[in-house]
């Protein structure tokens, strides 16, 4: 946990100060002029067919720390009821926090170090900080903590006291509150009635939803409770008992009609709808939706969040995981409980009713495959391009690699280590070290020929097989693309110290397969190489073929004159995502102008790499949710293409109806304010200042010619280097590799054993 600065604001801020602090939280991501209503949606198959309900748990707890006044606030601009979970402090002040045991979710460790007691409850020993123990004015110097590690931790050097139930719905004003309650028999035993605190609280107009996993206290809360607020009953773990009947959750769920007597919805966790296997994977759905329904029931589903645990079949996609629950099951759920409300409401307001029949359009952006469908499956096998075919790339992507006995192949990385387990094989010997190629050992594509890699198996799985280019050609050429990627690196070193001119044998394989006559095959072919002398290669021999560089990493600028250069040889150019929106420590700082300076002054289409579902893979700014990203890409970067490792997603975000919405597009797909999110922390927790702009000058693009390809014979024999230095190598300069054997390497006139 961040050590903080200790202390706090006054719990009821002056009115003034809170609406201050609600138009900024509001405008943290998203410029809102006026609050929109979603698109009218199809009719959804819930209990009653309205939309489902987005809960939000604790606010917008996956960035802020739950139930905070940001969380709330940020999570109040969609449409969406805030989930408060209630607790009783000694002097039965009802509050917001997420856990019953404090230290889960505060910083009261290191307020009352010595406050740990031991309680029973439900039958199980807990340990530590109950709110049991302490008088809502002793909790004032308590604040609250982001709970999940995989969150960042900045906000918590905000201080967010924690909320009594009355302030929040004061400060917040929501238009629907949730409150939940899941210890009521525990606050009885220590002389605390929630269901008087709970009745005396729901006649304030927000509170539309109660639920608790006791019945018995839902039943306590029948006779007096207002017509318009809904009571829940929620299922915990089947396994476990509901402590107010002695029943388990399992049990229960065959008694749904007696749950109807007393509350008019339910929740479940949502394995309980789509059930997940012990290699994660999702099994069919069960019936409990439509058991609940016909029961009269509305079904809540609850623990989503984006940087969660994926089944595998969502493709670490959270966007995917809440349509299977709203509309691509074929039922729908009455809402969701989630720590992202963001994602659900771009879920329900955007993606529940897609026309997948809809003829695919291959504009902008356009969409590049990295490796193939690489996301699901081993990069450039069969099975990932036909998975990236199959989810809707514009584009599949063959880097080029060779083999020993000179033949082309597409595979993701020239080290064998990267992509097999060629390190538990016969061949582990041939590790070596060649710096012009990376300053770490490996076994090399061209330490073996097609046949020995043949036998290798993928990395961590052995699915798929790998394609030769002719193979990758030939595959692609009567497929719904709109063309083809060929990517051409480490040239120089192939040429002189393997023999092998890879630019002619990609010209030559291109031309066999019949792609050197785009009328007949219908399809763009695109060149990429991070190294302009490939580029210029093609370019002197007048290739009809679309020539695309890549820029160095972390460039954000461009001057004229590299522009200028780049112009002479390429029709478009690919830059690193960092290279457009500027991060440090996970937050973005700032959006560059160098895709609009390429686009303007150098004509060039520019593509962004390389986009990725993973929650880890882009900034806080962005939720943990890539097609907020792409979003963002589209909206305020105009960018022309995007290279992914998920097509599918890419492709979902192009068929969205909302995006033709213009100014009438809901909240969810918004652009978000830029650098909105770093702004928000205090000064100590703001992440370290960015070392200055590196901008891209003409020396980092021009390149002496690519050498002569050496005999073949003599390659072969012995790997050579010629002294050629491309400004763009990923290694630091180093000996020339003069000999290479399974023992060790030759550098100069040194021989270095290899330790193996």
């Amino acid at each position: 946990m961040l050590s903080r600065i200790t202390g706090s604001l006054p719990l009821m801020l002056s009115y003034c100060f809170c609406l201050m602090l609600l138009s900024i939280i509001v405008a943290v991501t998203v410029a809102v002029a006026a609050e929109e209503l979603p698109p009218a949606p199809t009719t959804f198959k819930t209990l009653n067919g309205n939309a489902p309900l987005v809960i939000a748990k604790g606010g917008f707890s996956g960035v802020f720390p739950d139930s905070s006044e940001y969380a709330f606030a940020f999570a109040s601009s969609f449409h969406t009821s805030l989930w408060c979970d209630v607790q009783l402090t000694k002097d039965g002040v009802g509050i917001c926090l997420r856990d019953l045991l404090m230290q889960n979710c505060t910083d009261i460790t290191e307020i009352y170090p010595e406050g740990m007691k031991t309680y029973l409850i439900n039958g199980a020993q807990k340990t530590g900080w109950l709110p049991v123990d302490y008088n809502m004015s002793s909790l004032r110097n308590v604040t609250l903590t982001q709970s999940i590690y995989s969150r960042t931790q900045r906000f918590d050097y905000s201080n967010f006291d924690i909320l009594s139930v009355t302030g929040f719905i004061s400060l917040i004003k929501p238009s629907s509150t949730w409150l939940n309650v899941e210890h009521d028999i525990f606050y009885r035993e220590h002389g605390l009635n929630m269901t008087n605190y709970i009745l005396s609280i729901q006649k304030l107009g927000s509170v539309k939803y109660i639920s608790s996993p006791e019945l018995g206290f839902l039943q306590s809360l029948s006779g007096g409770i207002n017509r318009e607020v809904n009571l829940v009953f929620r299922f915990l773990d089947k396994a476990l008992s509901d402590p107010s009947t002695n029943k388990t959750y399992n049990s229960m769920l065959s008694n749904l009609t007696f749950i109807k007597t007393i509350a008019s919805g339910i929740m479940v966790s949502k394995n309980y709808i789509w059930p997940v296997t012990s290699d994660n994977y999702i099994q069919l759905h069960t019936q409990i939706v439509q058991e609940a329904h016909n029961a009269g029931l509305e079904i809540y589903a609850s623990d989503f969040s984006n940087d969660g645990i994926f089944p595998y079949n969502y493709s670490y996609d959270p966007l995917g995981e809440y349509l299977s629950f709203v509309s691509d099951g074929g039922f729908s759920v009455d809402g969701v409980l989630t720590d992202f409300p963001l994602t659900a409401s771009e879920a329900i307001d955007c993606f529940s009713n897609l026309n997948t029949s809809r003829k695919m359009d291959h504009g902008n952006p356009l969409i590049i495959s990295h490796n193939g469908g690489s996301g699901d499956y081993p990069g450039c096998t069969d099975l990932a391009y036909e998975n990236a075919v199959r989810d809707g790339a514009d584009v599949i992507d063959c880097s080029i690699q060779m083999t020993k006995d000179g033949i082309p192949i597409c595979m993701s990385s020239i080290d064998l280590l990267a992509t097999t387990d060629v390190q538990q094989s016969k061949f582990c010997s041939l590790l070596s070290v060649i710096p012009e190629i990376q300053t770490k050992r490996g076994i090399f594509t061209f330490n073996l020929t097609w046949d020995e890699i043949n036998i290798l198996r993928r990395t961590y799985t052995n699915h798929g097989k790998f394609l030769k280019l002719s193979e990758f050609l030939t595959y692609a050429k009567d497929k719904e693309l709109s063309g083809i990627m060929i990517t051409i690196e480490n040239a120089a070193f192939m040429a002189a110290s393997l023999g092998f001119d890879v630019v002619d044998l990609v010209s030559t394989a291109l031309s066999h397969a019949g792609y050197n006559n785009p009328t007949t095959t219908n399809k763009e072919v695109m060149i990429q190489s991070r190294h302009s002398a490939v580029l210029v290669k093609l370019k002197q021999q007048k290739t009809q073929y679309k020539l695309v560089y890549t820029l160095p990493l972390n460039i954000e600028d461009a001057s004229d004159s590299s522009v200028a250069e780049i112009n002479k040889f390429a029709d478009a150019v690919i830059v690193d995502r960092k290279s457009v929106f500027v991060e440090s420590s996970g937050f973005i700082v700032r959006k560059t102008n160098l895709v609009k300076e390429l686009q303007s002054a150098g004509r060039l289409a520019v593509y962004a790499q390389v986009f990725r579902n993973e929650f880890v893979s882009s900034p806080w700014d962005f939720f943990s949710d890539e097609t907020v990203e792409i979003n963002n890409y589209v909206l305020l970067v105009h960018i022309d293409g995007i290279i992914t490792d998920f097509p599918k997603t890419v492709r979902r975000y192009k068929m969205n109806p909302c995006t033709g919405l213009g100014d009438g597009k809901p909240r969810s797909m918004k652009a978000v304010e830029i650098g909105g999110l770093v702004q928000k922390l205090q000064d100590k927790a703001r992440p370290p200042a960015r070392a200055p702009a590196l901008v891209l000058k003409p020396s980092d693009v021009v390149e002496p010619p690519l050498p002569a390809a050496a005999a073949a014979a003599a390659a072969a024999a012995v790997p050579k280097t010629t002294g050629y230095s491309s400004p763009r190598s990923d290694a630091p300069p180093a000996a020339a590799v003069t000999a290479i054997s399974s023992t060790g390497i030759l550098l100069g006139m040194v021989w270095v054993p290899l330790l193996i």
